[in-house]
């Protein structure tokens, strides 16, 4: 055992993690995304126009099945005129379809938690990737995914679990 930011975790979560590319990644968070029961949190400074073509529609679908979904990017006003128009548009969509989007000044992290235990974290923009070589780690660990949301603080924008106190995780 290891302590990851003050807290105690299961050192063979990270062995037995697996390393994704730009060419597999998509197809195994897509399925992570569409086995999802209760919650799908997404960290993607940037979003594209294509990239949402094909994530919209699963991520509308897991909307759907009352599925809690939260996307933290940047605000649209960081980015250069044509894209700040593209990631206002997108982000709209996806209020429309029920998914509460939070906003961090410069943002750079990438980091998406599938129901509070898988995690994905490395170099890819999730919401934005289209020509770049990059790499993201795929990790089943709940004891991970939690100390991921608290390190970014994004536990604040949770709803709490089915049989859980309000404020306690």
């Amino acid at each position: 055992m290891f302590s990851l930011f003050r807290q105690q975790v299961d050192s063979s979560d990270l062995l037995r993690s697996k390393l994704y590319d730009q060419d597999s990644f998509y197809d195994t968070f897509i399925s992570d995304l569409n086995r999802a029961e209760s919650e799908i949190i997404i960290e993607s400074p940037f979003i594209s126009k294509s990239r949402m073509v094909g994530l919209l529609p699963v991520i509308r679908r897991a909307s759907d099945r009352g599925i809690y979904i939260v996307v933290n990017t940047r605000h649209p006003q960081e980015h250069d005129e044509r894209n700040s128009v593209i990631a206002q548009a997108a982000i709209e969509q996806l209020q429309d379809i029920g998914v509460a989007v939070l906003y961090t000044g410069r943002l750079h992290r990438k980091v998406a938690i599938v129901d509070r235990q898988i995690l994905w974290e490395g170099s890819l923009n999730i919401l934005s990737q289209s020509m770049s070589c990059e790499i993201m780690r795929r990790t089943n660990s709940i004891d991970l995914a939690k100390s991921m949301l608290r390190f970014t603080q994004l536990d604040r924008f949770l709803q709490p679990k089915k049989g859980t106190i309000l404020g306690i995780r």
